[in-house]
């Protein structure tokens, strides 16, 4: 019985001095989940704005299938159009 008593003296100093490093690497995993997180939250909204600038590309694609000659052809020197004062504006 003596024997468990001195040896419970020793480990609680233990246990205290080793719970330190245990916080600091739980910090470290902390920071490292929240980085992924953002990641992961950036990279959504790219992809979503992605999918939305394709999802417009389609429906004007399947207007023009639909429509008739000479609607489409107004409708393509329109797009033109308006593609070139949209790619004027990105290059300023």
């Amino acid at each position: 019985m003596d024997d468990i008593a001195s040896w419970i003296w020793v480990l609680i100093p233990l246990a205290a001095i080793s719970i330190a490093p245990f916080k600091m690497w739980l910090r470290i995993k902390e920071r490292q989940i929240d980085a992924q997180t953002t990641l992961a939250a950036e990279k959504s909204a790219q992809y979503a704005s992605h999918v939305e600038r394709l999802e417009q590309r389609v429906r004007v694609l399947e207007q023009l299938a639909t429509d008739r000659g000479v609607e489409t052809a107004a409708q393509i020197e329109a797009l033109r159009t308006t593609a070139k004062l949209t790619d004027g504006d990105k290059v300023q």
